[in-house]
């Protein structure tokens, strides 16, 4: 089993913005697989959609630092670990800007980018990069689009009903060829055709200390979205999945360590990461959590 961990992104740790180098060189030394990122924009005071199903946002998201920025560090600190991203909200940028960030972050990472995106569920996020919200879906699939244009073809273009990327000289490729692995996240029947259809990858979750850990949670969508996979002619074995694990701020590490080895042993998945913000309140203490995890669960 593959484990990774998030970067000091969000919550008490983003003030401790000095010290996102330092955990990525000694998470990569502790044994972490993958280092990840997320993307907020905005923590809103009145939210009109709440995080997860509640009413309310998570006061974590309060304090939040770039994720491009981020993964930039990770990647230049260390030599290993894979650099994820679940998810980065693609709607939000124009490819062209999306697919130079993400071409850097390869290219200076060595090829250990992996790409995860999604559709995002905050109105008022929407409202602060000027875009609708409706029509999400069809706005990622351009993205998608414009993307696999800018990184497979030189000149590229590309001309949707919600992107545009005129004429261009594209001759800089990312390390891993043909581009890097995207992943996509997203339970509802859309989300999962789009991931038949066209990811590499699905990035499901588990929140250990809200709900014990259910394998079909799992394996009842991947087993769709492999059907449908074969259906629309791809080798269904070929779609991954990395599991996000986003415990409660009362979960044990036993519970964290319990849903690491039930995925191992009753799913497909062989990577997992864990989401620290919750649980951790300082850099030392997410380092040190870090160890017990990979020391109890592998």
């Amino acid at each position: 089993m593959r484990i990774g961990f998030t970067l000091p992104q969000f919550g008490s740790m983003a003030r401790q913005a000095d010290q996102v180098a330092g955990f990525a060189r000694q998470a990569e030394g502790l044994g972490a697989d993958s280092l990840w990122v997320g993307d907020r924009l905005l923590a809103p005071v009145r939210p009109i959609v709440g995080y997860a199903g509640t009413d309310t946002i998570p006061e974590g998201f309060n304090r939040r630092l770039d994720p491009f920025a981020l993964m930039t560090i990770a990647a230049t600190v260390t030599e290993r670990p894979l650099i994820g991203s679940n998810v980065l909200n693609a709607t939000w940028y124009p490819p062209a800007l999306l697919e130079r960030s993400l071409t850097t972050i390869d290219l200076v990472s060595g090829g250990r980018l992996l790409a995860g995106f999604g559709v995002g569920w905050s109105p008022e996020e929407y409202q602060a990069v000027g875009l609708p919200m409706e029509k999400r879906g069809a706005r990622l699939d351009e993205s998608l689009d414009a993307l696999e244009a800018l990184w497979t073809t030189d000149p590229a273009s590309y001309q949707g009903s919600y992107w545009t990327v005129p004429a261009t000289h594209a001759d800089l490729r990312p390390a891993r060829k043909p581009r890097p692995p995207i992943y996509l996240g997203g339970a509802a029947p859309a989300a999962l055709r789009r991931i038949a259809r066209r990811a590499d990858g699905w990035l499901p979750v588990a929140v250990p200390g809200a709900v014990v850990f259910d394998p079909a949670s799992v394996n009842e969508p991947l087993a769709r979205i492999r059907a449908l996979a074969e259906g629309y002619g791809r080798d269904p074995g070929a779609v991954d999945v990395v599991l996000r694990i986003n415990p409660t701020a009362t979960a044990s590490l036993d519970d964290i360590v319990a849903t690491v080895v039930r995925a191992g042993d009753e799913t497909d998945v062989d990577h997992v990461f864990v989401e620290l913000m919750y649980i951790a309140e300082e850099v030392d203490q997410a380092l040190e959590l870090a160890g017990r995890i990979l020391d109890a669960a592998r």
